[in-house]
């Protein structure tokens, strides 16, 4: 199945430059002219990829790649003319996949789409919005989980732990693995981190009922 990529970019030539590179890629485009909505429409359509201009006319890309990542994983690449480095830092700790600058080198700019792309499918797995494992039901989609009929809204990162896990029930998982899925690439994380997210998790699965889901294996990691 082709792969739809988002363009969200304001300048017209530029526009049409990406969706004709990306079309001859063999992707399928899909083009925004209009911007007073852009998290919405991302969020309301069926997409694999979100290539995300900063200088819009309504909102920042880093403000709307806020709003994304609120109730999505959908990868973002920042594609833009601001080469600050600062600007590079905000956009990666905001939850963009990448940053690329103007003017882009179109083969570069599609082996990076590439390699976001892989990553993606990988945290992905077998592609499900719905994953169940005893009587714990996952909603990707939606951002909960669910046992015995009461449900609790997840951070993402807490979606993340958990969605690993039920990808490698049986298995433990050790927080070297999970702090590298967690947080790939990005800089200025330290294990406390992953300490406070798997805190957070066990109390919104134990506020459900669900207690004692995650074993902790000392030394080693967890495991469901």
């Amino acid at each position: 199945m082709e792969k739809n990529i988002l363009i969200v970019e304001d300048e017209p030539v530029i526009r049409q430059e990406l969706s004709v590179l990306l079309k001859n890629a063999l992707y399928e485009v899909t083009v925004l002219d209009h911007f007073d909505k852009v998290a919405e429409t991302v969020l309301q359509n069926y997409l694999d990829l979100v290539l995300l201009d900063l200088n819009l006319p309504l909102e920042s890309g880093f403000d709307i790649c806020t709003k994304i990542r609120a109730e999505s994983d959908i990868p973002i690449i920042f594609l833009t003319g601001r080469t600050d480095s600062a600007d590079e830092l905000n956009g990666i700790l905001r939850g963009g996949d990448d940053y690329i600058t103007k003017p882009f080198n179109p083969p570069i700019l599609l082996a990076r789409i590439a390699a976001v792309l892989k990553r993606a499918g990988k945290s992905v797995g077998s592609g499900k919005v719905l994953l169940e494992y005893k009587g714990l039901e996952l909603n990707l989609a939606k951002g909960c989980v669910r046992f015995e009929r009461k449900t609790a809204e997840l951070s993402k990162n807490e979606i993340k732990i958990l969605h690993l896990l039920i990808q490698r029930q049986g298995e433990i998982v050790s927080r070297a693995d999970m702090i590298e899925y967690l947080w790939d690439n990005q800089i200025f994380i330290d294990d406390n981190s992953l300490s406070v997210n798997m805190t957070r998790l066990r109390n919104k699965l134990d506020d459900i009922g669900a207690c004692g889901f995650i074993e902790t294996k000392r030394g080693m990691g967890y495991r469901i």
